[in-house]
């Protein structure tokens, strides 16, 4: 059987970045305190200006930008192309990162995970209606970029999410039915499956 665990935005503690130039809210993560331990971790980042990121070394990010016009990275010296709205960006945690914001202060969403550990898998959906998809995952993360956005699993419904919530779903690792419900909303489904 599944279990449920329902994440607030209201309520995710607030850390340091690790080069100490911003905050993270953090959403999830599977283990460990602090900066490290972990094998896998969500969280929001409010970037202000343009700089360098928090080097990651031994892990896999995915970046997305959440709000805001944007931004450009350069990862080991080579540039990426405009990175907006729902636009999911990877690159190797350890590299050196320089961001430039496009035009003004954004908020992304990042996944950091360690590819030892873990098998990732980070899609964006626009769901209006009902959407089925199958997943033998033990992890489900739903982060709802806005809100509305329900899942059922198991014949089990969650709660609504609002903006920015997160549903966290440990299952099995057997392959389970999942429905995800909206009225046209935009949502992160993220599974993760330990190596």
């Amino acid at each position: 059987m599944s279990q449920y665990r329902l994440l607030r935005a209201a309520d995710y503690p607030r850390m340091p970045w690790k080069n100490g130039a911003g905050s993270t809210l953090e959403i999830a993560r599977d283990a460990g305190d602090g900066l490290d331990g972990f094998g896998w971790r969500l969280s929001i980042a409010d970037v202000g200006e343009s700089g360098g990121f928090s080097a990651f070394t031994g892990y896999q990010r995915v970046i997305t930008v959440l709000e805001g016009a944007g931004m450009r990275l350069e990862v080991d010296g080579r540039q990426s192309r405009d990175l907006t709205a729902l636009d999911a960006f990877a690159f190797d945690g350890g590299s050196a990162v320089q961001c430039e914001l496009i035009d003004g202060p954004i908020r992304d969403f990042n996944l950091i995970y360690s590819p030892q550990r873990y098998a990732a898998r980070l899609q964006w959906l626009r769901v209006d209606g009902e959407l089925k998809l199958f997943s033998a995952a033990n992890t489900l993360l739903l982060f709802a970029a806005e809100g509305g956005v329900s899942l059922s699993c198991d014949g089990q419904r969650s709660e609504v999410l609002g903006q920015h919530d997160c549903l966290q779903l440990d299952a099995s690792g057997s392959l389970v039915e999942v429905t995800l419900s909206a009225a046209g909303a935009a949502c992160c489904l993220i599974e993760l499956t330990p190596r």
